[in-house]
């Protein structure tokens, strides 16, 4: 982290799809939301501006390309800045559109992070490229806030990365559809401000008094 960050990083997951409601891991297929998760990402949306206010600099926006994430962009009313394809979702390999229980008849115990997913890549090379989002962001952070739109699995790594974690903590960080977490820092030490947040949230905590 910059030595004296300003600004906060905002993680806005994906609304529901089909695949998402039912549990089959999704990652490279490209799924629309479903009128559930539109809803949702519009209510993210508002979330959004509650949190950080009005009278505040644009923030820099970046996205994955998978059209769950840039649709739940747009319904929340933001205007990516950069489409990064090192921000999409955890590739499950062979467990591509299988559930849990599914992959538990083959694999008994399997988890994402704790097993691997044969063809897929490792939480070490997930937390490569996510560590690669974190440093562009870290510039950033010194003048404006920073909103990435992603994935479930994928943005809980990015949480463990932002506090200096192994990719495999990220199993101790709920991130719902259309949810919002807020990474901040206090004196420059990073923090999570806030977590999992759902859209129907009006109004926001307080801001820490140490913030800075």
């Amino acid at each position: 982290m910059s030595a004296s960050p300003t600004g906060r990083i905002y993680v806005l997951r994906h609304g529901e799809t089909e695949w998402s409601r039912d549990g089959r891991h999704t990652s490279r297929t490209d799924l629309p939301l479903t009128e559930k998760g539109r809803d949702a990402a519009r209510t993210a949306g508002r979330l959004l501006v509650t949190l950080r206010g009005l009278d505040v600099p644009r923030p820099v926006v970046w996205t994955s390309p998978r059209q769950r994430a840039t649709e739940t962009a747009r319904l929340a009313g933001l205007e990516p800045d950069a489409v990064r394809e090192d921000l999409v979702e955890w590739d499950y390999g062979a467990y591509e559109g299988r559930t849990t229980p599914e992959i538990r008849e083959e694999v008994p115990g399997w988890t994402v992070w704790t097993h691997p997913c044969p063809g897929g890549e490792t939480g070490a090379e997930v937390a490569a490229r996510l560590d690669r989002v974190l440093a562009d962001a870290d510039r950033e952070l010194t003048e404006r806030d920073v909103v990435l739109v992603g994935h479930g699995h994928a943005g809980r790594v990015l949480i463990a990365r932002y506090l200096g974690l192994e990719p495999a903590a990220g199993v101790g960080f709920a991130f719902d559809a259309a949810s919002v977490t807020v990474l901040g820092h206090e004196r420059g030490v990073s923090r999570i401000d806030l977590l999992n947040a759902p859209g129907g949230l009006v109004e926001p905590p307080p801001p820490p008094a140490d913030r800075y």
